[in-house]
């Protein structure tokens, strides 16, 4: 008979779940069938190397405060997703954003693609219902998908970007938290 304490288990489970989200963002509903997400997961080393660069974004005044107690909650997780979307105009054109076209959009402070950040919602909805199904904590954080953006683990043109830590303890380390 074999023993198995949870403990052993959870960081293989939590990156199978990782892996499970990045395809139920991949699968969720794109406008018009154009998918323009980009979808990564992240561990181990990397995951620590971008809690530092968050801290470090902090500390030379190029981020808030939270920044840096979000940089603690990435450090007690076991994996993160990121998602991402090109928030250029959509190749068909549709004018949803308040501009006769796509082009004007752009030339008018360059305004993300309704349909993209539309798409980006549905994605990360899709992930963090499934991570609530599998009973993996979690929490969608800006600050890391900024800080992810800035150290160029995403493509230029992925400029609106959401962090996803995970993980599953004792007690979710995403709620309860210190103000910043």
């Amino acid at each position: 008979m074999a023993i198995h304490p949870q403990t052993e288990f959870a960081r293989e489970s939590v990156l199978a779940v990782a892996r499970d989200m990045a395809n139920a963002a991949r699968t969720a509903p794109k406008a018009k069938g154009v998918d323009r997400l980009h979808i990564i997961v992240i561990e181990g080393d990397t995951l620590h190397a971008l809690a530092a660069h968050m801290r470090e974004m902090h500390a030379s005044g190029r981020a808030a405060a939270h920044f840096a107690r979000d940089a603690g909650n990435l450090e007690a997780s076991d994996a993160c997703l990121l998602v991402a979307t090109e928030i250029g105009p959509m190749p068909s054109g549709c004018a949803d954003c308040g501009m006769r076209a796509c082009a004007n959009n752009q030339a008018f402070m360059g305004a993300p693609c309704v349909y993209a950040t539309h798409d980006l919602g549905l994605a990360i909805g899709s992930a963090v219902a499934l991570a609530a199904d599998r009973r993996i904590d979690n929490r969608v954080m800006f600050s890391v998908g900024e800080a992810a953006y800035d150290l160029g683990f995403l493509p230029v043109a992925a400029r609106i970007a959401m962090g996803i830590p995970l993980s599953a303890t004792g007690k979710n380390p995403y709620y309860d938290r210190k103000p910043s």
